[in-house]
């Protein structure tokens, strides 16, 4: 069953905000993905949504970066307010001074169960699937150039300067 458009956007939007969060480590944006009694069912974890954040918080202290790419996305109807939106797409993890599996690439499906409560979209359920895994070591990164800017992981990012 297909949603209004604005709906299909507005649930593409949630995924998206939480790739931000994640990357930029912006934990209330992650948050305000879900529904406080959402479940997540991600790799080795499975759990509520406070467990999850603990649990993915550990996970990105291990990198210097995170950086996720959002590609084909298909949001289909479950209900009035309810939706499923399944997303693939590709994350990119680095470690610097570390090893190759610290340095990964990976696909992955996010297959997500949407509710609209209050007039809002947010994750109810969350089964996140690893599709491939490529790990290359750190002599394989080109270095940045030290006067470019990159990006941050906290809210001194360039996307949340006024």
């Amino acid at each position: 069953m297909s949603v209004p458009p604005e709906d299909d956007l507005a649930i593409r939007r949630v995924v998206l905000r939480y790739c931000r969060g994640v990357d930029r480590m912006d934990e209330p944006l992650v948050r305000s993905c879900y529904h406080p009694d959402a479940t997540d069912s991600h790799g080795s974890f499975e759990g509520g949504l406070d467990e999850f954040l603990v649990w993915v918080w550990r996970l990105l202290g291990r990198y210097t970066m995170t950086m996720h790419y959002v590609a084909n996305q298909l949001v289909d109807g479950l209900g009035p307010d309810r939706a499923r939106c399944e997303s693939y797409g590709i994350a990119v993890h680095r470690t610097e001074g570390g090893e190759a599996r610290g340095n990964l690439t990976t696909g992955f499906r996010f297959v997500d169960d949407f509710d609209r409560r209050g007039g809002e979209w947010r994750i109810a359920r969350r089964v996140a699937t690893t599709e491939w895994v490529r790990a290359v070591g750190e002599d394989e990164w080109w270095p940045i150039p030290p006067a470019m800017l990159t990006g941050r992981r906290d809210r001194t990012d360039a996307v949340y300067e006024a």
